[in-house]
């Protein structure tokens, strides 16, 4: 046993994790349903999300701990400025553990103009968490001017992730089961799916958890599928009894009470 594991068993169960980003503040400002915290990460607690994935003021403004695990981002851009793929550190792993996370998470776009400059910020970090023990996700998204995401470029950019030292990587679902699992499979750390775009319908979602966990992820992080649902602790709900209990898409639908 080491700080890691124990870090680690606060943001997932059985191995498993629904992680529900909400950096998104950063990127686009309050955006539908990240302008009461306290609220909207009240709800998807009491869906049942393994941890919350938040920046360090958001952090600091909870008026009590959430209730699950606590991923502290450390990367940021605006939507406003020259280059939104260009991620830059603005937080580090020592103030991660002053703010009482049990873990910290770096954005990576791998292709951008900047990618270099993001490589280097992710191995620099992944040395502070082995020093502190403190788990790693990294975001890794093929994303730049000349770069489609395609089955190919998501394995590549979640390899990449693993090789710098990430303990769980994000990544884009590649759309089915099949070449997502060559995607786990050649990633030699657990594989979460980001939720993507706002989906039209609750059946698509749970169709995209489905197959991700039968080509062998270890979860989802889902952001504005969940943030900006009607009923967060709904869709959260579903989506736990799929990654956490192996339901398929209707039994997931009938515990949370969501009609698909």
């Amino acid at each position: 046993m080491n700080g890691k594991q124990v870090r680690i068993s606060r943001i997932m169960r059985k191995g498993k994790a629904v992680v529900i980003p909400m950096d998104h503040g950063v990127t686009d400002g309050p955006m539908k349903g990240l302008v009461k915290m306290d609220e909207t990460v009240r709800k998807v607690v009491e869906g049942g999300a393994t941890a919350v994935l938040l920046h360090k003021g958001i952090i600091k403004s909870l008026s009590s701990p959430p209730g699950c695990g606590v991923i502290m981002h450390l990367s940021g851009s605006t939507s406003l400025g020259p280059d939104p793929n260009w991620k830059v550190r603005v937080g580090s792993v020592e103030e991660a553990i002053r703010l009482g996370a049990d873990a910290v998470s770096v954005h990576v776009n791998v292709g951008s103009d900047m990618e270099p400059h993001m490589l280097e910020k992710l191995g620099y970090v992944a040395d502070t968490c082995d020093e502190w023990q403190v788990p790693l996700v990294a975001m890794m998204y093929p994303r730049g001017k000349n770069i489609k995401a395609n089955p190919d470029t998501i394995a590549h950019a979640s390899r990449l992730g693993a090789e710098l030292g990430a303990d769980i990587v994000k990544t884009p679902y590649t759309g089915d089961p099949e070449t997502f699992r060559r995607v786990v499979e050649g990633c030699p750390v657990p594989v979460v799916i980001a939720g993507g775009p706002k989906a039209e319908t609750d059946a698509d979602v749970l169709r995209m958890v489905r197959g991700a966990m039968d080509a062998g992820a270890a979860g989802v992080a889902m952001g504005r599928n969940a943030f900006q649902h009607e009923n967060p602790v709904a869709i959260v709900r579903a989506v736990v009894e799929i990654v956490l209990n192996d339901a398929d898409i209707e039994e997931a639908a009938e515990r949370a009470g969501l009609k698909i």
